[in-house]
């Protein structure tokens, strides 16, 4: 019986890692195998003729005119580009410092709280373009940033591009730097199923669409998921401009990101159920990479509990329950010893395992039918 139970244990673990450590590696596989290269177009006649570029806010007053700013410093690349705000029912003043710029841009102000789901819907009624640009309040642009993604646009099979975010404190802590270190492996992955086909998401910092694929989001389903996956869902890649990066400060509190990570799990998980209908349609090898990247990792704390318990059965079941008890203890004992003289390997261990703890629980209240409209930007991430 110990047997049983020992390969339990090992699927469990296996299932916890593979996301991360075996999926990678089946994506380089493929992707040196049957990389499916984007038809983009460096000639400017092949780009979409008018973009809009969108974001809301949310009591971002300190920063709004910067953000605002950096979005009028982008190179227009020949098109006509339309800048739209929305200010959802913000208190600080954002509002008032947007007005200041209400001659070049298009600003929507909502008197009460909506949720981003809600502003980007409304904004997408005001956009005429033929492509729109996704961004968030906090994230710093690249002057170049259509002249790298419009090309991709000229390949009918693309209907949503992706750009690559980078978590610029990632010296504020252990908490900044597990955040980072998660966003390159994240990066390196949506890299490899581009070339492969599509990747699987996109993350609100960067991303743009054709407009005429937009859906209108539900008020409480995170809109950047919803409206990349239901593209996908439609037969059309989400490619990935490689050298589109975007910048932004990730949540250097632990408490912040553990309730970030809760609510994204939780918004994530419910936009999931919503699409699930559709996605499990997709072709053989684009459903596998949505399940190993995303509907795998949802479950990594409750694979990780799973093994463990399953470890413990075969440990008190073996003929050596000294020796497979005897281990893991050593181990407890020896992370306890470093998380006391505060090593950094510790504090970031930590910080990972709170990750996948918040993750879960974000799942668990998804599955509880908890929904979250609103949002409120992590004061560690200003």
């Amino acid at each position: 019986m110990w047997v049983f139970w020992l390969v339990l244990a090992l699927c469990f673990g296996l299932l916890a890692v593979w996301p991360f450590l075996g999926y990678p590696l089946t994506l380089e596989w493929l992707a040196r195998r049957r990389s499916r290269p984007v038809r983009a177009s460096e000639a400017p006649k092949d780009w979409p003729r008018a973009v809009d570029l969108v974001f809301c806010a949310y009591n971002e007053a300190a920063g709004i005119g910067r953000k605002i700013e950096n979005c009028l410093a982008i190179d227009p690349a020949g098109r006509e580009l339309r800048i739209h705000v929305y200010s959802d029912g913000s208190t600080d003043g954002t509002e008032t410092a947007a007005r200041a710029y209400a001659d070049r841009i298009d600003l929507v102000v909502s008197p009460e709280r909506t949720g981003k789901s809600v502003g980007m819907n409304r904004l997408l009624e005001r956009c005429a373009g033929d492509v729109v640009v996704f961004t968030d309040a906090n994230v710093e642009l690249p002057p170049d940033c259509l002249r790298q993604l419009l090309p991709l646009f000229a390949d009918p099979e693309v209907g949503c591009v992706v750009g690559h975010l980078v978590y610029v404190n990632a010296d504020d802590g252990s908490t900044a730097e597990v955040s980072s270190l998660y966003w390159r492996l994240e990066e390196r992955i949506k890299a490899l199923e581009a070339r492969i086909g599509s990747t699987m998401g996109a993350d609100g910092s960067i991303f743009a669409i054709r407009r005429r694929l937009f859906r209108p989001v539900p008020p409480d389903i995170i809109d950047d998921m919803f409206t990349s996956l239901s593209i996908l869902c439609d037969g059309y890649r989400i490619a990935r401009a490689d050298h589109l990066v975007a910048f932004e400060r990730s949540a250097g509190d632990r408490g912040d990101e553990i309730r970030r990570k809760i609510r994204i799990a939780c918004r994530s998980f419910n936009c999931h159920r919503l699409l699930w209908p559709r996605l499990r349609r997709l072709p053989p090898l684009e459903l596998y990479m949505y399940v190993c990247h995303k509907l795998l990792r949802w479950f990594t704390f409750v694979w990780l509990l799973l093994a463990a318990v399953f470890y413990l059965l075969f440990a008190l079941a073996s003929p050596a329950p000294a020796l497979w008890l005897g281990l893991p203890l050593a181990g407890i004992a020896l992370f306890a010893i470093a998380w006391a003289a505060r090593l950094r390997l510790a504090q970031q261990l930590v910080d990972v395992l709170l990750a996948f703890a918040a993750t879960a629980r974000g799942v668990l209240e998804s599955l509880q039918g908890r929904r979250y409209q609103t949002w409120q930007p992590p004061a560690s991430s200003r």
